[in-house]
């Protein structure tokens, strides 16, 4: 059975239960993460060097970084929701990368200043934030779905950030293409499994 090493409230870690209830696949989900004091173990970090989660065992391999395990997932179940064909995958693939090299400081930064007061707050977190989110609601206001007309690896990729950026206590503009697009996803039970911890 694949193991999946990390807490259940991390972004990161929800991605991957998107996919594997997706995918229908059997896991068994293990808490790990800094709180809980596991992953600078030696035996953790035999496994993933980064300190982080999530790690996923299949057997004796070991994975981390969450889209590496996303596009392992996919690829070895030759699921839809990664392409064959190169051409139609670059569609998944610039949103998987764009949420890793564009969004996730604009969440990370947004997610550390949602807990402080407003005086303590960077005043770059909200346009910051925005002006990224903005780029993908453009996107969303014309196909259904990140990578055009079909459900696919970017949404599993992006949808867990994307639901915790929106509700961050900063001034947004109106985001209809994303609205339209989580309430999609929220449809999807393995979405609301995989994020059932908050």
């Amino acid at each position: 059975m694949l193991k999946l090493y990390g807490r259940a409230t991390s972004g990161n870690v929800q991605k991957v239960i998107f996919l594997l209830e997706e995918l229908g696949k059997s896991y068994e989900r293990l808490d790990y993460g800094r709180q809980f004091g596991n992953t600078g173990t030696p035996e953790y970090l035999a496994m993933n060097p980064t300190n982080k989660v999530p790690t996923l065992a299949d057997g004796d391999l070991v994975i981390w970084e969450s889209h590496t395990i996303l596009r392992y997932l996919a690829s070895q179940q030759g699921t839809s929701l990664y392409p064959d064909d190169p051409a139609q995958r670059t569609f998944v693939e610039r949103w998987m990368d764009w949420a890793l090299a564009s969004l996730n400081p604009v969440y990370l930064a947004g997610f550390k200043d949602a807990k402080k007061s407003k005086d303590e707050q960077s005043a770059d977190t909200g346009p910051n934030l925005a002006a990224e989110l903005t780029i993908l609601d453009t996107h969303l206001c014309e196909v259904p779905w990140c990578a055009g007309q079909s459900f696919s690896l970017a949404d599993v990729a992006l949808a867990p950030l994307v639901k915790r950026c929106v509700n961050f206590p900063f001034a947004l503009p109106e985001l209809r293409g994303i609205a339209a697009w989580l309430a999609r996803i929220e449809e999807r039970p393995a979405f609301a499994k995989a994020t059932s911890a908050g």
